[in-house]
């Protein structure tokens, strides 16, 4: 893209020398393999914790790298650019371990950080269920509490890692009647009675994220497992979903960028009715406008990114970024597609494989309907 950019320290680009050196040995030899099975296999998870690769940004007394998001965004960076699908490291170590830093007990995080910064223990967060879709104030899952335990029963569905998880973080209602504020965060061990999990979901993309349905029918879950206050639940949502979205805008920019380079060198080539696709001006055009896309995507994240590193990225300013990346990116897509012909139909192509990954960052993490009513809060 040309852009010189200086929000990355020179440990950060030593980092992406190993995040990219991992993906490209480890990870996209099996990208079949884990596509056929519908999750990235336990060794893989374990490797990418030896190289140091989960959890980047815990401390280093719990196991993680002692890193900032920037080395977070730098792993994010290369997954897109590597063309690698479904891994639920992002998940794992960049939205669920900080829920468990940010408001878990020494006890707790000395019990559950380790392992997840190992490989050794895979989070999940359940929050969606049936029905309730981005209204989290609406969940029906109720944690009961009897004496020093919660009895939890209910459901959730699209829960990533939900296959494989063994720590899931279960939003629930302890009060059924106070909305927002009956909401509590609860940590469950997927060994516990009455936890199962439903059938791998068939999506449209990113076929290796293993994504579930789970119940949970009289789970006992000791009053210990609770991550901070009964009914504060809510409140600590909201502040971890800024980063959420915004990882989803960094990936989205790189994948915008790594897609327009393959479809430039694939229509340079690309011959049809005696001159190259290149040659006709429609082709240079609409690519120029996805270039100018590409770069205005490039410096809007860049920017909130140094303002991340710097814990002043609001609400409204991550909700602009997932919202402008993963649109630009939605309709950049489409067009490249177009320009591959029948070829861009093929999941074999990258682009093909973009458009069918990338369509659900318009959804997760905040639909781009829900982005818009959060910035017109704000006009």
């Amino acid at each position: 893209m040309h852009i010189t950019r200086t929000v990355f320290r020179e440990d950060h680009e030593m980092f992406r020398d190993t995040a990219r050196r991992f993906l490209d040995k480890e990870c996209l030899p099996r990208q079949a393999q884990w596509d056929e099975a519908g999750f990235v296999d336990r060794e893989t998870w374990l490797k990418a914790g030896r190289e140091g690769l989960l959890c980047v940004t815990l401390p280093e007394e719990y196991g993680g790298g002692g890193g900032d998001f920037g080395h977070s965004t730098v792993f994010n960076e290369e997954v897109a650019r590597s063309g690698a699908s479904g891994l639920g490291f992002g998940m794992h170590s960049d939205i669920i371990a900080p829920y468990i830093l940010r408001i878990g007990n020494e006890e707790q995080k000395m019990k559950w950080l380790p392992g997840a910064a190992s490989g050794e223990l895979i989070l999940a967060i359940a929050m969606t269920e049936p029905g309730t879709g981005s209204d989290l104030k609406a969940v029906r899952t109720t944690a009961v509490r009897e004496g020093d335990e919660y009895v939890i029963n209910g459901s959730k569905t699209f829960i990533s890692n939900g296959l494989t998880a063994d720590l899931v973080i279960v939003v629930c209602k302890t009060d059924t009647s106070a909305g927002a504020k009956g909401i509590t965060l609860i940590a469950v061990e997927t060994t516990r009675a009455g936890f199962r999990r439903g059938n791998k979901l068939k999506k449209l993309g990113q076929y290796a994220q293993d994504t579930a349905e789970l119940f949970f029918d009289n789970v006992r879950v000791p009053v210990a497992n609770r991550l901070g206050e009964e009914g504060k639940g809510f409140g600590y949502l909201m502040g971890e979903l800024p980063q959420e979205r915004f990882a989803i805008a960094v990936g989205a920019a790189a994948r915008l960028e790594r897609s327009l380079e393959l479809t430039v060198e694939y229509v340079k080539q690309r011959k049809a009715f005696d001159q190259t696709v290149w040659d006709f001006q429609n082709t240079r055009f609409k690519l120029a406008d996805i270039k100018a896309q590409a770069i205005a995507v490039r410096l809007m994240i860049d920017h909130y990114l140094g303002e991340h590193m710097r814990r002043r990225l609001t609400l409204e300013e991550s909700a602009i970024a997932k919202l402008y990346a993963t649109e630009a990116l939605g309709k950049a897509l489409d067009e490249m597609v177009q320009l591959h012909g029948g070829y861009g139909y093929m999941l074999e192509y990258p682009v093909a494989r973009d458009f069918v990954d990338a369509r659900v960052n318009r959804i997760y993490g905040g639909t781009s309907e829900v982005m818009r009513e959060l910035i017109s809060r704000k006009l």
